[in-house]
């Protein structure tokens, strides 16, 4: 009994939050998702959202371990001046949005491939010309404002955008993706099949064909019921988590 009680007690805290942080980290590098020590997933554990779990400064998402992730404040204002601080730009991005946005529990910025592709068209919507683009119809919103790195004020801006709860991806023009969610599972779902879904419309416009685009009608009506479809995020990211309890366990550590 002894020992089980030391076990729990040295338990970092929101330790079952800081597992599934990590396996998203994790499964993220696997999918090529993650950009050298750049990029950052964050997750609020308080009631109002400002208080947050976030990867550290330069660590490459495979190596990241449960007890690595950095506990913040977004009303501190003095965090950057502490010691193992944040990285400025992760600050800046994720302080903001969960000093603003109670609705984004968990935010994931990342720079996949297709989706940063996507960010840099001048016209960077996403038409539903299959499934997986009409999930996001009329759910996400564009930044055309980028005006470098995010630091503060970039990050104070992309907040505003956010804004709006039904908005759960943002394509940052010239910059990458953004989605946020009530849970690591929900926005690490969110953010693998946005990327599916921004391959699809890159690779349909590279055959230089005209493009097959559903009427509004049917692209609402499939992402109001893949909206609806019953536990898809958790049952995708409870599949990750067996794998990466067989094949990394230390992830949890």
């Amino acid at each position: 009994m002894s020992s089980q009680i030391k076990s729990i007690s040295t338990e970092p805290p929101y330790a079952e939050q800081r597992q599934a942080l990590a396996a998203a980290f994790r499964w993220a590098a696997r999918l090529d998702m993650h950009e050298a020590v750049a990029n950052h997933f964050s997750l609020a554990v308080n009631d109002e959202g400002t208080r947050f779990l976030m990867n550290p400064n330069q660590v490459h998402f495979s190596q990241i371990r449960a007890s690595d992730l950095l506990l913040l404040d977004a009303d501190d204002l003095t965090t950057m001046e502490k010691p193992n601080a944040p990285d400025p730009t992760a600050w800046g991005l994720h302080g903001s949005i969960h000093r603003h946005c109670r609705h984004a529990r968990c935010v994931m910025h990342a720079h996949p491939e297709y989706g940063t592709v996507l960010a840099s068209l001048a016209d960077s919507r996403l038409p539903p010309i299959d499934q997986n683009t009409a999930i996001f119809f009329n759910r996400y919103v564009i930044d055309n404002e980028y005006g470098g790195l995010a630091f503060t004020s970039e990050g104070e801006r992309c907040a505003q955008l956010l804004s709006n709860p039904s908005h759960k991806t943002m394509i940052m023009g010239n910059h990458g993706i953004m989605t946020i969610g009530d849970s690591v599972a929900e926005t690490f779902n969110r953010l693998y099949y946005f990327e599916r879904a921004a391959r699809n419309y890159i690779q349909a416009l590279q055959t230089g064909r005209p493009l097959r685009i559903l009427p509004d009608d049917v692209a609402e009506r499939t992402a109001r019921q893949l909206d609806a479809y019953p536990e898809q995020g958790i049952r995708h990211f409870d599949e990750l988590l067996v794998i990466l309890e067989r094949e990394e366990p230390e992830f949890r550590d």
